[in-house]
């Protein structure tokens, strides 16, 4: 895996973490010190594929990012984008999760849920006479078809009951749970 790295106009592709130790302490304005030049070679050593960006003084930053471009010029016209199967099995991996969380959540299994939510309601302050959000926290059961399902009915049951400016968040983020009671009889 070979390193871009970019400082303002300065810019190199190099295939080692030596040799890209050796061109940033060719720049002096970087004050290459002990702790960068770690994190350099833990980057370049790690399986982390996001760019890295170093901070130099505040708003002045040099970034990194790995490549299997051979020459500038196959960076620069992006030949050596990776392919699905070199981005390893820990990205698959999470898009298998979101697609069971989803499909947990459309799954029709009728009976008792317990659906948890976490959404923003305006409330009116007495002492200003203004309103704001607060973070509320709801805990409800209910007959429900599914997941999806539940989650429908607290939200219809709280728009009656509060103020319509208040904001619920997706049945598929993380401030909304359902747990499976059982059947009803």
């Amino acid at each position: 895996m070979n390193l871009y790295i970019r400082y303002f106009d300065k810019e190199a592709l190099v295939y080692s973490a030596d040799e890209a130790i050796d061109f940033l302490c060719a720049i002096p304005e970087i004050g290459m010190n002990p702790q960068i030049e770690a994190d350099v070679r833990d980057y370049a050593s790690s399986d982390v594929f996001f760019p890295k960006r170093y901070k130099v003084r505040p708003r002045v930053y040099f970034i990194m990012i790995k490549t299997e471009a051979a020459t500038m010029l196959d960076f620069k016209q992006k030949k050596a984008l990776r392919s699905n199967n070199s981005q390893g099995n820990s990205q698959q991996d999470r898009r298998e999760t979101t697609t069971t969380a989803v499909s947990r959540l459309n799954e029709e299994k009728h009976g008792w849920y317990e659906g948890v939510l976490d959404f923003k309601r305006v409330i009116l302050v007495p002492s200003t006479g203004k309103h704001e959000y607060r973070d509320t926290h709801f805990v409800a059961r209910c007959k429900a078809l599914s997941g999806i399902d539940c989650y429908n009915r607290i939200v219809d049951h709280l728009r009656d009951r509060v103020d319509s400016r208040s904001q619920f968040p997706s049945a598929k983020g993380k401030s909304f749970r359902f747990k499976y009671l059982g059947m009803w009889k």
